[in-house]
């Protein structure tokens, strides 16, 4: 991230070529920048843009005086803002972001390519380049290989990394994983499924995945998908979104008005997406309406604005004598059973729970007499 009075220079210092923010005017390339040149965050006209029109690289602002330097789609939906597809301090917004690279050529320049693709080459040569470094969105005929992974954005206005993740796992199989501060898991593919079912490939020597410019995503695993619209044309992209779910955007008018419209996602329930409502919440999902994220009985929101934080309970302390039970038909709490206990009955279930002040809740696998079962037992303040 940098203040507003910076720029962006490319430079050659001590043999290193580097991107360095730095206060000093001067001019710039359409499509690249040269040694020596800079773009500057005070006037909106110092962008780059691709040869083919479709992209600019430029400083995109994250905040009040905040800028990082990005690169988006040209085209914009109508409403929507920029499209930003990378962005270079997506992981720690708080530090001066630089390519690390070495030169001792006079023949240094920075390009925005036709593809998105943003270059630092050395003649012919590239010696940096924006695709092996990918953030949340991955571009036709990007590559996304064991070395790379797309990192959420915590939200839709905070750009640092979020809580999901798209990369391989040890297994060679492209996987979604939920990283969050007290646990991390694998939700995609099901972790309660073979992966042979999903028709996916283990311990292989290849890790790659792309999609192309016709909307066909294919892994090194096995795994294949087609977009809804398949075939040439439209702009397209995958984004690891906020939400925890990979999808493929199109870019469609409709009645003259651009927008991003979904044409395929790894997970039609987003309430399968673990840690998507966070501590203490529950998930509830209609075709209709979508996800939707409450607080259980007892508790409420940490923050009202972001659910990331979860939910927390009204109530302070451990008292069994003012405690009860609530039922909680087809729910599955998120996490780990903590221990289990054969032929339990119903009471005896509720009596443990109230004495141990970590018992959460509890999960009856039984049926009473009448054929209906419990799903889920939540302690209620009583």
């Amino acid at each position: 991230m940098i203040m507003a009075s910076h720029c962006l220079v490319l430079a050659d210092h001590h043999k290193n070529i580097i991107f360095f923010f730095f206060i000093f005017h001067h001019f710039f390339s359409v499509h690249g920048l040269t040694g020596g040149t800079s773009l500057s965050v005070k006037n909106t006209n110092h962008i780059l843009i691709s040869p083919n029109g479709l992209f600019t690289a430029g400083f995109h602002q994250v905040g009040d005086n905040a800028y990082c330097f990005a690169v988006w789609f040209m085209n914009q939906a109508m409403g929507e803002g920029r499209t930003v597809v990378w962005m270079a301090n997506h992981a720690d917004q708080y530090i001066i972001w630089s390519t690390h690279t070495k030169s001792t050529s006079s023949s240094v320049q920075l390009q925005l390519n036709s593809t998105g693709n943003l270059i630092l080459y050395e003649g012919e040569q590239v010696l940096w380049q924006s695709f092996d470094y990918p953030t949340d969105t991955l571009l036709p005929n990007q590559p996304l290989t064991k070395n790379t992974q797309l990192v959420s954005s915590r939200s839709s206005t905070n750009y640092s990394s979020g809580f999901y993740k798209l990369s391989f796992d040890l297994n060679s199989i492209l996987c979604l994983r939920y990283e969050g501060p007290e646990t991390t898991s694998v939700y995609w593919p099901f972790p309660g499924s073979p992966t042979w079912v999903d028709g996916r490939y283990q311990l292989i020597n290849s890790q790659e995945a792309s999609l192309d410019s016709a909307g066909i995503f294919t892994a090194s695993d096995g795994f294949s998908s087609l977009s809804a619209d398949f075939g040439i044309g439209p702009q397209r992209m995958m984004r690891m979104d906020t939400d925890g779910n990979i999808r493929v955007y199109s870019l469609i008018e409709d009645q003259r008005i651009k927008k991003w419209q979904v044409q395929w996602q790894a997970i039609s329930h987003s309430c399968r997406i673990h840690g998507i409502c966070r501590p203490n919440s529950l998930c509830s999902y209609s075709k209709n309406s979508g996800r939707r994220c409450t607080c259980l009985h007892g508790y409420k929101m940490v923050n009202s604005e972001d659910w990331s934080y979860g939910c927390a309970p009204k109530f302070e302390g451990c008292r069994p004598d003012e405690e009860g039970f609530i039922e909680l038909p087809q729910v599955q709490f998120y996490g780990y059973d903590g221990r289990s206990h054969p032929n339990y009955t119903l009471d005896s279930c509720k009596k443990d729970c109230l004495n141990n002040c970590t018992c959460k809740e509890f999960d009856l696998q039984m049926c009473r007499r009448d054929g209906e079962k419990y799903d889920k037992i939540l302690p209620e303040k009583t």
